[in-house]
């Protein structure tokens, strides 16, 4: 268990860290590829508007691989499920005790008929 917990925090933070980068690397609407690799947007390696494509998806298929890694955190470290209600059981135990101790130390009170 502990090794599959290892792995999933290794996709996590691979994938955060990969999630940065590619959003580091997008511009913004009015910004040109040619400022990025130094000539027009045209001649650049995907196309004309193959790298925005590229760029977008892939941030979104490694953004959905980050939070699918979270959720699986979530259930792998989630002790099992008990019915105890965390802090507030200690509360509850300390406010039941006192009236408890003083029901049972209560004397039995008889009825007088008038």
């Amino acid at each position: 268990m502990e090794l599959l917990k290892s792995l999933v925090l290794i996709v996590n933070v691979l994938s955060a860290l990969v999630t940065i980068v590619l959003v580091l690397m997008q511009h913004g609407k009015g910004a040109d590829m040619g400022a990025a690799f130094g000539s027009g947007s045209a001649g650049s390696l995907f196309g004309s508007s193959g790298s925005a494509n590229f760029l977008s998806r892939s941030t979104a298929v490694c953004a959905t691989v980050f939070f699918a890694s979270c959720l699986g955190l979530v259930l792998l470290t989630t002790p099992g499920r008990s019915s105890d209600l965390g802090v507030m059981s200690d509360i509850k135990a300390v406010a039941s005790a006192p009236a408890a101790a003083a029901a049972a130390s209560a004397p039995a009170q008889s009825k007088i008929p008038e």
